[in-house]
């Protein structure tokens, strides 16, 4: 966000980038790579940090990488050149088609997308704003007609309304953007534009469709009836002025990544909270720790002036109804969302799952902010692939953990359970809800690992791997690593992969590796480990989500690649997880100038990538081919239309190989 105006949203509300809000003394990941470092030297399996050549002759290296070179990718297209410009662009041989942008009808009745008189009713009848995590549902196991389901994670009004910025003089004398106060008309349709979107999807002659009479079509907002369910249902901290039954809620809000569970419902994680709510608590408030760990309130948005349940002077509540992961049964389109509270309430970055070998649901959680952890949910009741129905409250029931990543290569899930270990009433803890609620403190007392941006947490069914995104931390001091891990201020960020004890994915032990540090390794001081095989292209910063697809292949998009930081846009990269290939990355798909790439969703056929094409346009102050800031009457590119009436519009693209086959096949 913008410091020097508060109304001005960017992506930096999505990325997090303020301070963190951890107090503990627990040991950051950086200082377990330093330590672990020096005790190893060589990390078995990949070249994995700069670090190396201090032990391994340039000879030994330059003899791996000819060995690595020699194997034969996984991955077979022809490279996207990395660069900037107004466009997206699609490895050679492939189309890439919009499915879905903002503003699209979703049912036959639903208003054509009118920029310039936008209103709430017609917001939620049509496609949501800045669409991130997209998972599809097969039809009748089809992979060319089923429900694709989508977050819509946050707005940008400057790039969405007309007639509200204001150019003005920063106190260097520099233009910025000024964002005129909301109204009550703006805030809504901002509410109607969040929440996610189910709809019926269709492959017709090889081209994806929208099926606007699809039964199972579904707008959820910031305004839908919703229940918590779990061991937080109920409790008096979610009791409020509006529903005394501490049960019922309305909305999610700032869906991040997510999850499609063995049973064919959508999850959805709530991540950034804290902007939503504004006000100050009662002076007495036993919230007001609880609040302060996840930095609430942030005061980004003006829903509390027009919506009461957000200022926190009148409802001291109403936040520890958020930060949760959200069910929602799409095959019934009527169906109340239920707020899944045993899986904890922090910052969510995705729910990918997985059904471990007894039959148990294992699901992975990050925790999106500066030092902060990486979770798993393993469910006490088992999957019943026969029967839909019992499967459908698993969320509410096992347990919670949080990794401790050891100097030995351990890697140690702690459980969270009220009574065990320090979470006790002795530390202010009555009950599992209590400690479910506090989800990040009970972390703090167990001693979890302090991590650099957990975001998209991918189990790998295929090989047994499970790849943590870690997409930057700029606050790692420089005591806080050695000189076997020079990444003081680690602005691009790495990638853990973890193999779980006897590869059961319920284990509470297993074993960690650093797949890749992220950046330029061109620059040593970087300290990047990508492949020498990886071309100009390949290389890049800043991982977020991630996707496996059904040959166990490893695709990774990114979300702050830019002029000022690396050059180039960000984009979707295939990456190399096994044999002497590991660690090389090929760029296969890039978007256009200021925005984010989301997803990614390969179809079970492996015909068809999704991607979520997030916040275009939300830049070009540093981009030689605009150098100013972008804004809706200024707008650095028109993607998806490029027609002068309409604005840039985040949008769903579906990417095909020309002709139809498996991609990178």
């Amino acid at each position: 966000m913008n410091e020097n105006c508060p109304t001005f949203r960017t992506s930096l509300l999505e990325e997090n980038v303020g301070p963190g809000h951890n107090p503990t003394d627990n040991p950051t990941m950086g200082e377990l790579i330093a330590a672990r470092f020096s005790r190893r030297g060589f990390l078995k399996g990949s070249l994995a940090v700069s670090a190396i050549a201090t032990t391994v002759s340039p000879l030994a290296l330059m003899l791996a990488d000819d060995a690595r070179a020699a194997e034969k990718s996984a991955f077979i297209f022809e490279e996207v050149e990395a660069g900037i410009d107004q466009h997206d662009h699609v490895a050679a041989g492939y189309d890439a088609n919009v499915l879905l942008r903002w503003g699209d009808g979703l049912f036959p009745d639903s208003p054509e997308f009118d920029p310039l008189n936008q209103t709430p009713e017609s917001q939620a009848r049509q496609f949501g704003y800045n669409n991130d995590y997209v998972g599809y549902i097969p039809i009748g196991g089809s992979s060319e007609h089923g429900i694709l389901v989508i977050n819509h994670e946050y707005t940008n009004e400057h790039l969405m309304f007309p007639g509200i910025v204001k150019i003005v003089k920063d106190d260097k004398g520099k233009d910025k953007l000024e964002i005129v106060p909301a109204d009550r008309k703006r805030v809504d349709i901002e509410m109607a534009a969040h929440g996610g979107t189910v709809v019926e999807i269709i492959k017709v002659d090889g081209k994806w469709q929208v099926v606007k009479d699809g039964k199972f079509n579904r707008r959820i907002t910031a305004n839908t009836e919703m229940q918590l369910s779990g061991p937080v249902a109920g409790n008096e901290r979610t009791k409020t002025n509006a529903d005394l039954s501490g049960k019922k809620v309305f909305g999610m809000i700032n869906n991040c990544s997510g999850g499609v569970t063995p049973w064919g419902t959508y999850v959805s994680g709530e991540e950034n909270i804290q902007g939503y709510f504004l006000g100050k608590l009662p002076e007495d408030s036993k919230e007001a720790a609880n609040y302060k760990r996840l930095g609430i309130p942030d005061t980004s948005y003006d829903w509390g002036n027009f919506h009461d349940r957000f200022d926190l002077s009148k409802d001291q509540n109403e936040a520890n109804r958020f930060g949760w992961v959200v069910e929602i049964d799409v095959n019934d389109p009527n169906s109340i969302p239920r707020k899944r509270t045993a899986l904890g309430r922090f910052k969510h970055e995705g729910a990918d799952s997985i059904v471990a070998r007894d039959g148990r649901v294992v699901f992975y959680l990050g925790d999106d902010s500066r030092f902060e952890y990486v979770y798993k949910f393993v469910t006490a009741g088992k999957f019943n692939p026969d029967d839909r129905a019992a499967n459908l409250d698993l969320m509410d029931d096992g347990t919670l953990y949080v990794a401790r990543f050891d100097i030995d290569g351990a890697v140690n899930w702690l459980p969270i359970v009220f009574g065990e270990g320090p979470l006790t009433e002795a530390n202010g803890f009555h009950s599992q809800a209590d400690v479910l609620i506090e989800t990040r403190r009970a972390g703090d007392l167990l001693g979890a690992t302090k991590m650099d941006r957990p975001e998209d947490i991918g189990p790998n069914g295929v090989n047994g791997k499970v790849y943590v995104m870690l997409t930057n931390n700029s606050k790692r001091k420089t005591e806080e690593v050695d000189a076997a891990n020079p990444r003081a201020k680690n602005a691009f960020g790495h990638i853990v992969e973890i193999t779980e004890e006897d590869g059961n994915f319920a284990a509470v032990r297993g074993k960690w590796e650093i797949l890749l540090k992220c950046g330029d390794p061109s620059v040593a001081e970087v300290g990047a480990s990508f492949s020498t095989d990886t071309t100009k292209n390949g290389w890049f910063g800043m991982p977020d989500n991630c996707a496996v697809d059904a040959d166990g292949r490893l695709w990774v998009s990114s979300d702050g690649n830019s002029p000022k930081e690396t050059g180039r846009t960000d984009g979707l990269w295939a990456i190399d997880t096994e044999g002497p290939a590991r660690a090389t990355s090929k760029l296969f798909y890039r978007v256009p100038i200021g925005a984010e790439m989301c997803g990614p969703l390969m179809l079970p056929d492996m015909e068809t990538m999704m991607v979520a094409v997030q916040h275009p346009g939300d830049g070009g102050e540093d981009w030689e081919g605009f150098g100013r800031q972008s804004y809706y009457e200024d707008l650095s590119t028109r993607w998806p239309d490029f027609k002068d009436n309409m604005p840039v519009r985040p949008s769903v693209v579906a990417i095909t190989k020309k002709g139809g086959g498996k991609i990178a096949v």
